[in-house]
């Protein structure tokens, strides 16, 4: 629970304070850490070194003669040539560890400034093994280094009569290793603290510097958030660092969703269009039906020829009604199967053809027939493709679709085109496909005309009239998604003044004799 509420609180904060505290912390940490071992190596090095002075020391006041040390307690303290330190203590004690004689005597150190040393009669003295120890001083103000060995000179007695010491205690100050530690530990400190603000100060430009892609990234899913689906996040490291490829990867997400929302919008625009001129394309029938009706309920029909003349005009609109409901219910499905669906998309149903290879030639001809037909004034051309030699155009394709392709680029060549005018019907193969392609000499299309022809219920004049020549604008609509569900396409190629050609390509259907039989291949 406990490490849990810790979680939570450092988690209020940003990821910027918690990096430079954490970079903070750990400077910290080895800053004291080294500090500790310096000034604990600094420590040792300066014992070893009062060790080794004071055993110099102890030995020779352990081998002065009574004579020397009376002349030394006169003086007041121990010759310099004897001694490693300027000021030791001395003390000789007796096998009980009372102090015989002291240098300097006692009246002469300040008072509560020696050592508080502990009981060292000749068993204690023993027992150390002439090894150093730190003892504090009286008053608590310092520590002293001493060290207790028997004392060896074995001259005479003092001569005023008093016992011979049996052991030599020897008490150096350690005041200049203390003070020299204590400054060492200020020192790093000191310079410690000063390091640690200059190099979290430094740490806090390095973490804003190298955060500040994530500012930017921050600042980028904003201004997405309020609708900019244009910005993008700028490279500001290399490809190949962390932050580089965070970047690409971004942006490379940027652009799926800035082209999955203008496909979304784009559907929706078509699909609010596509319901709007569906419902205007309906209603216009549906008016003329209500309308004879209502004047059939109304008895303005008085005669059998004007009833009958009514119900032929209700069929006629009933006919239309239904070819329309037709068509965009051809369209509906089309759009379900599995050659118009989006990459990553579920996969419908396919939409049912019923394929059989086939050639393209026999289209063309009765295309031909079915121009005559509808304008016998009009002149036909059957020709290859680019106008060269009709070639065979093997295809495996679903005839009845196909037809309904050609039905309506006919359609659509007729009713857009002068009377009289020519129209060329060209079939064959081009480059692996099997093509048929209707060309008219009608007044052509510009460029913005052309990008919108097959879009649904698109009229290159926009006008709304159902007069001779007008349609539905569902034809090259169907045109375009039937030649899709095939695997084909459909090029158009027109200009202002020049007419239009309409070439649809399918794949070609190779065609391989085998045993006297043709076999068919992809």
């Amino acid at each position: 629970m406990a490490a849990l509420r810790i979680r939570r609180a450092v988690n209020r904060y940003s990821l910027r304070a918690r990096l430079l505290f954490l970079a903070a912390t750990l400077l910290a940490v080895g800053l004291v850490t080294n500090a500790i071992f310096v000034s604990s190596a600094l420590s040792g090095y300066l014992m070893e070194q009062a060790d080794s002075r004071l055993k110099v020391t102890t030995q020779i006041c352990a081998r002065l003669p009574v004579a020397a040390l009376e002349a030394s307690q006169g003086a007041e303290r121990l010759p310099s040539q004897w001694s490693q330190f300027s000021n030791p203590v001395v003390f000789y004690v007796d096998d009980q560890g009372t102090v015989l004689n002291r240098i300097p005597p006692l009246e002469k150190l300040p008072p509560g400034d020696g050592p508080d040393l502990p009981a060292l009669d000749v068993h204690a003295v023993d027992a150390r093994k002439g090894d150093p120890f730190t003892v504090d001083s009286q008053n608590g103000s310092g520590r002293w280094r001493v060290m207790a060995v028997p004392y060896t000179s074995g001259t005479s007695a003092p001569a005023d009569g008093s016992p011979q010491p049996d052991n030599v205690i020897v008490a150096a100050s350690l005041s200049h290793v203390d003070e020299t530690v204590s400054e060492i530990r200020t020192i790093s400190a000191t310079v410690g603290s000063v390091l640690l603000c200059l190099l979290t100060s430094a740490g806090w430009l390095a973490v804003r510097s190298g955060l500040r892609p994530l500012t930017r990234i921050e600042e980028t899913a904003a201004a997405i958030a309020h609708g900019d689906f244009s910005r993008r996040v700028p490279a500001l490291a290399g490809p190949r660092t962390e932050t580089g490829r965070l970047t690409t990867s971004l942006n490379g997400m940027l652009v799926q969703i800035e082209t999955a929302f203008q496909a979304r919008e784009e559907a929706e625009a078509r699909m609010r269009r596509f319901v709007a001129d569906a419902s205007h394309e309906m209603r216009t029938p549906l008016v003329g039906i209500k309308g004879y009706t209502d004047l059939y309920r109304m008895g303005a029909l008085a005669t059998r020829q004007n009833v009958d003349e009514t119900m032929e005009r209700i069929a006629r609109e009933s006919e239309r009604l239904g070819r329309l409901v037709e068509d965009m219910l051809l369209l509906a499905r089309l759009d379900e199967s599995t050659y118009l669906t989006r990459p990553g998309a579920a996969a419908p149903d396919q939409y049912p053809l019923e394929l059989a290879p086939m050639d393209l030639r026999t289209l063309a001809v009765d295309a031909m027939h079915d121009i005559h037909a509808m304008d016998p004034t009009r002149s036909v051309t059957l020709t290859g493709p680019d106008a060269g030699m009709p070639t065979s155009a093997p295809a495996l394709a679903d005839e009845a679709r196909l037809r309904q392709v050609v039905s309506n680029l006919v359609g659509n060549a007729v009713n857009h085109t002068p009377p009289g005018s020519g129209i060329r019907v060209g079939v064959g193969s081009l480059d692996g496909h099997a093509v048929i392609e209707i060309d008219d000499t009608g007044p052509g299309l510009t460029a913005d005309e052309q990008e919108r022809v097959f879009e649904r219920f698109y009229r290159a004049d926009n006008s709304r009239s159902r007069t001779a020549g007008g349609g539905s604008g569902l034809g090259l609509a169907i045109v375009h998604a039937l030649v899709s569900a095939h695997g084909g396409r459909i090029e158009l190629s027109s200009e202002p003044a020049e007419g239009c050609c309409f070439r649809v390509l399918l794949p070609r259907l190779s065609i391989d004799t085998h045993e006297g039989q043709g076999v068919y291949r992809k």
